[in-house]
């Protein structure tokens, strides 16, 4: 799509410069601007069908992956709210709470958290890669 969005300059720049008539020009270069919007629908609507199948699929893993992750990113910071009503009340076991889940997060060996971002990166080029050789839709 960018390398599309790139040509369109120069090409109509050609446009220009080849076709003398004004209305012939305008009508080339009409062309080009369909040719790039059908082209951002195709692609537009292969994303839109890559959500829906993943969203339909009966595997629990696929469909079942993204919304996981986000839903422990929102208890994560949900925590906040009854944290912060515990600080209001007593400081001081809202701190002993936030220091015994450092130290837990701490604990956890590094190789772990690399496991896990190399993990999850792995997954999203191997999705990306699908997506652009046209296997993964």
């Amino acid at each position: 799509m960018a390398i599309l969005e790139a040509l369109i300059g120069p090409i109509t720049a050609i446009i220009d410069k080849v076709i003398p008539d004004p209305e012939a020009r305008a009508k080339a270069k009409l062309e080009l601007l369909k040719l790039e919007s059908s082209r951002e629908l195709e692609l537009l609507e292969a994303r839109l069908s890559t959500i829906l199948s993943e969203a339909g699929s009966s595997d629990p893993w696929t469909s079942r992956a993204r919304p996981s992750f986000l839903y422990v990113m929102y208890v994560l910071l949900l925590w906040s709210i009854p944290m912060g009503l515990l600080a209001a009340f007593d400081a001081g076991s809202a701190r002993a709470i936030g220091k015994g889940m450092t130290e837990y997060l701490a604990a956890l060996p590094e190789p772990l958290y690399a496991l896990f971002g190399t993990g999850y990166l792995g997954y999203a080029v191997v999705r990306q890669w699908g997506k652009i050789k046209g296997s993964d839709l």
